[in-house]
C-alpha cells in the first residue's frame, strides 16, 4: 500500500501515523531506535505490505499488466489504490479527508527532529506539494507516477507507461480494491489485538 493507507491505517495517534510513513525509510533492523509506538507501526507497515503483495486480488491484478512493465505494477497499483482510497473515503474514516491530511502534516513537522534524512529532506515538498492530497484525482496518480519514475536508476520510462494499463482495467482494479481494502483492515485490527494496541480512532 502506499502513504496514505498506510497513515490511515495508523490513525489512532499522530506518533503511529508517522511510524506507518517510516516504514518506508527506515532499514529492516532501525525500527529499534524510535520510540516503541513508532517502532509497532515500522514493524506492521512491513506486514502490510507482504500481506498486500501476497494477496490474491493483488496478484491477480498484477496480471493484467502488460509483461513488459509487470515489474511496476506493485508501484502502480500502490498509487493507484490510495486514489481509489480517496475516492471511497467517508466508508473508512469519519474525519473528513483533507482535515485528516492537514492533521498528519502537522505530526510530521511536530516529529521532524526524529525523521530519518532521507524523509526529512522530503517532507517539506510532500507538505508544500501536498501529495496525499493530490490522489483524490487521477492526474494526481499520473503526477506520483511520474515523480517515482525519475528516482528509478533506469527504465522508467517503462512505469509511466504502466498508466496506460491503469486505464485499461481501471474499473476492475476498482473493484479489486473494495474487496481487498476491508480485508486488509480486519488484518491489520487483528495484529493490534494480539498486541494489545488500540484499535483506529
Amino acid at each position: 500500500m502506499n502513504y496514505l493507507a498506510h497513515i490511515l491505517l495508523a490513525r489512532q495517534s499522530d506518533a503511529a501515523m508517522v511510524g506507518a510513513l517510516l516504514g518506508d525509510f527506515v532499514k529492516a533492523n532501525g525500527g529499534d531506535a524510535y520510540p516503541a509506538e513508532m517502532a509497532f507501526e515500522i514493524t506492521l507497515h512491513r506486514q502490510i505490505d507482504r500481506y498486500t503483495d501476497e494477496h490474491p486480488v493483488v496478484r491477480a491484478a498484477w496480471r493484467e499488466f502488460d509483461p513488459a512493465r509487470r515489474r511496476y505494477a506493485g508501484i502502480l497499483l500502490d498509487v493507484l489504490y490510495d486514489h481509489l482510497l480517496t475516492q471511497r473515503w467517508d466508508q473508512y474514516c469519519d474525519t473528513p479527508r483533507d482535515a485528516f491530511i492537514r492533521r498528519f502534516y502537522q505530526a510530521l513537522r511536530a516529529h521532524h527532529a526524529l525523521l530519518p534524512d532521507t524523509l526529512r529532506q522530503i517532507a517539506p515538498l510532500m507538505i508544500d506539494e501536498d501529495w496525499l492530497g493530490r490522489y483524490h484525482d487521477f492526474a494526481g496518480v499520473e503526477w506520483a507516477i511520474a515523480r517515482i519514475s525519475r528516482r528509478l536508476s533506469r527504465n522508467g520510462h517503462l512505469l509511466r507507461d504502466g498508466l496506460a494499463d491503469l486505464h485499461t482495467h481501471y474499473a476492475a482494479f476498482a473493484e479489486g480494491f473494495d474487496a481487498f481494502f476491508p480485508e486488509l483492515i480486519a488484518f491489520v485490527q487483528d495484529r493490534r489485538a494480539q498486541v494489545g494496541q488500540p484499535p483506529e480512532a
